[in-house]
């Protein structure tokens, strides 16, 4: 995404990427996150469907799946990630080794997520339906040098003016931007992704992302919970 070219590209329209580069599903959830319904063995399938190269499996409160992704051959890299719920918003660290505690303060989340070596990433900021960090933390963030990467196309916003408003505050710090199809759901997966230079470790990730261009459409959200049937 550059200054000229704010919208994402239709996942129909994206074409073959460049040699050396990569499809990066930089925000889903799998069942372990509670409020989402995809199986590991779901997210495989999927993957494999929409040709996704690498994927953030970014539980609520857990990275248990995303480490056990790890251990299985699913087709596709995984970055153990977590979102993380501060009293400021909510948080995304990549590239984790241990699982974060919830409504810690937030400069404490930014503090272990980089202690382990991760990146700090805020999800949907300006969604006023989610839990993000909304603007005057996001400045906060940003002008502290906290924060590596802001999330500018969000595939389950519901109102576009969510996202240009994160793009726009990445454009203004000069942070590299993304794309996640916030997949709770199978058929979510592959919503939205960033096609970007291959990469190796966090540090190269983030360098990589400011080169990348982002590929995403609009999805309705995924029901949170199945209600129960009735008996009798």
């Amino acid at each position: 995404m550059t200054a000229d070219q704010p919208d994402p590209i239709r996942p129909d329209a994206a074409g073959a990427v460049p040699p050396g580069w990569v499809r990066v599903d930089c925000h889903l959830h799998t069942v372990r996150s509670g409020d989402a319904v995809t199986t590991l063995d779901q997210l495989a399938e999927r993957v494999e469907r929409t040709g996704l190269d690498v994927v953030c499996i970014t539980d609520h409160h857990a990275i248990d799946a995303a480490t056990e992704a790890l251990e299985r051959d699913l087709g596709v890299r995984v970055i153990v990630g977590e979102e993380i719920r501060t009293p400021a918003g909510e948080l995304i660290g990549l590239f984790l080794d241990e699982r974060i505690p919830y409504v810690l303060p937030v400069d404490e989340v930014v503090a272990r997520i980089r202690t382990q070596g991760g990146v700090v990433y805020a999800p949907h900021p300006f969604d006023p339906i989610r839990a993000g960090i909304r603007e005057v933390n996001l400045s906060r963030l940003c002008e502290a040098g906290d924060l590596d990467v802001i999330e500018a196309f969000n595939a389950k916003i519901e109102d576009d003016a969510h996202n240009r408003a994160a793009w726009r505050v990445a454009t203004a710090y000069g942070l590299p931007v993304a794309a996640g199809s916030d997949a709770h759901d199978p058929p979510g997966v592959g919503a939205a992704w960033v096609e970007m230079p291959d990469f190796d470790g966090p540090r190269d990730f983030v360098d990589a992302l400011r080169q990348g261009r982002l590929v995403g459409e609009y999805r309705p959200h995924a029901p949170r919970f199945t209600p129960l049937r009735q008996v009798g």
